[in-house]
C-alpha cells in the first residue's frame, strides 16, 4: 500500500505558518525541485494547506489557521 520506505519518506514536517503570506513564501521556497502533492488551498476544515515531497525527498505539511488568513 505504503512506498518502500527510504531515508526521508518516514516521517513530515510540519509547518504552522503566522499568515497566508507567509505559507505561500515557504511553500513556494522549500517545495522547488520537488513534487507538490498538493497545492496551498483552502482545505475543506477551513484553513489554508499544503503538502509537497522536497527535492531530497522529505515530506512537508504546510497549514496557517483559517483565523490567521487574513
Amino acid at each position: 500500500m505504503a512506498e518502500r520506505t527510504v531515508f526521508g519518506n518516514n516521517f513530515s514536517i510540519y509547518i504552522e505558518a503566522v499568515n497566508k503570506e507567509e505559507a505561500d513564501r515557504l511553500f513556494a521556497g522549500l517545495s522547488a525541485d520537488g513534487q507538490v502533492m498538493m497545492p496551498m488551498s483552502v482545505a475543506h476544515w477551513g484553513d489554508y494547506f499544503g503538502m509537497f515531497t522536497d527535492k531530497f525527498g522529505v515530506n512537508w505539511l504546510l497549514n496557517c489557521a483559517r483565523q490567521h488568513m487574513g
